[in-house]
C-alpha cells in the first residue's frame, strides 16, 4: 500500500508499524502528535517530505513487525495485560533511578549546565503524572475494557460505569499523554537529544541514556494506546 504525505502519522503507523523505528529515527512523533498528517509533522520537524517517503518504502518491503501487529487483533484484555506488564512495568522501574540521577547530576554539574535543573524538574513532573495516570488505568480503564469484553464473549450486559461511556476516560487518558509528550519533547530540547557535553562523567551519560530510552519506551506505550487500543475498544464498545 502507497503511503502519502497527506496520510495522518497514526494511520500509517497502524497500517504500517514498521514505519514505527523510521519515526523514531527521524524524531517524528507518532503518538501524541498522531494525528497530524505526515506532510504537517515534517514541516513542524524541518525534516524533507521525499525523504522520509523514501525511508518509508524501505522499511516497508523488508516488513513486518509481527508483535506489533499482533495487538490489533488480539483481545483488548491481552493487550492491556501487555501494557501493563511491558510498558508500566518499565516507568516504575526507571523513573525513580532517572529522577535520583537527575539530583545527582544536577547537584555535581549544575552550575556549569543549568539546564540539568529543569530537566530534573522535567523528570519529576513525568515521574509524578505517570504514577497517577497508570494507576487509573489499572484500576479504572483497563478492567472496564477486560469487563466489557468479557461480557460480549458470554451474550450479557455488563453493568453502567460510573464514568458511562469508554470515551470520558479515554479522553483524559489521551491529554495526559499528550501532557506527557511535552514533557519528553523539554527534556529532548534542553539535552540537546540526549547528546552530553564531551567533559561528561559516566553518570551524566547514564542519565541521557536513561532518559532517550524512556522517550522510546513512552512513545511505544502511548502508540499502543492512542493509536490502537483506545480507538479498537471504543469501535468495541460501539458494537456491542
Amino acid at each position: 500500500m502507497a503511503i502519502d504525505s497527506t496520510q495522518t502519522v497514526r494511520d500509517i503507523v497502524q497500517q504500517n508499524p514498521a514505519a514505527v523505528p523510521v519515526f523514531e529515527a527521524l524524531g517524528i512523533d507518532y503518538c501524541c502528535g498522531g494525528g497530524k498528517s505526515l506532510e504537517d509533522a515534517c514541516m513542524k520537524g524541518n525534516i524533507e517530505v521525499d525523504k522520509v517517503l523514501s525511508d518509508l518504502a524501505d522499511a516497508l518491503v523488508a516488513r513486518p513487525a509481527p508483535d506489533e501487529a499482533q495487538w490489533m487483533t488480539s483481545s483488548l484484555g491481552d493487550l492491556s495485560d501487555h501494557i501493563v506488564k511491558q510498558h508500566h512495568g518499565y516507568a516504575r522501574r526507571e523513573l525513580p533511578r532517572l529522577a535520583a540521577l537527575s539530583e545527582k547530576v544536577f547537584l555535581k554539574h549544575g552550575k556549569q549546565h543549568p539546564e540539568l535543573g529543569e530537566i530534573r524538574e522535567l523528570v519529576n513532573a513525568i515521574a509524578s503524572e505517570m504514577s497517577t495516570h497508570m494507576l487509573k488505568e489499572e484500576q479504572i480503564l483497563f478492567p472496564r475494557l477486560k469487563t466489557i469484553e468479557e461480557a460480549a464473549n458470554s451474550g450479557t450486559t455488563p453493568m453502567p460505569a460510573f464514568f458511562g461511556s469508554l470515551i470520558n476516560p479515554i479522553r483524559h487518558m489521551m491529554a495526559d499523554h499528550d501532557d506527557t509528550g511535552e514533557l519528553l519533547r523539554s527534556i529532548r530540547s534542553l539535552s540537546s537529544g540526549y547528546q552530553p557535553p564531551a567533559s561528561a562523567c559516566m553518570s551524566y551519560q547514564a542519565l541521557y541514556h536513561g532518559l532517550g530510552d524512556l522517550e522510546h519506551d513512552l512513545h511505544q506505550h502511548i502508540h499502543l494506546e492512542n493509536n490502537i487500543l483506545f480507538p479498537r475498544a471504543l469501535e468495541f464498545e460501539r458494537a456491542h
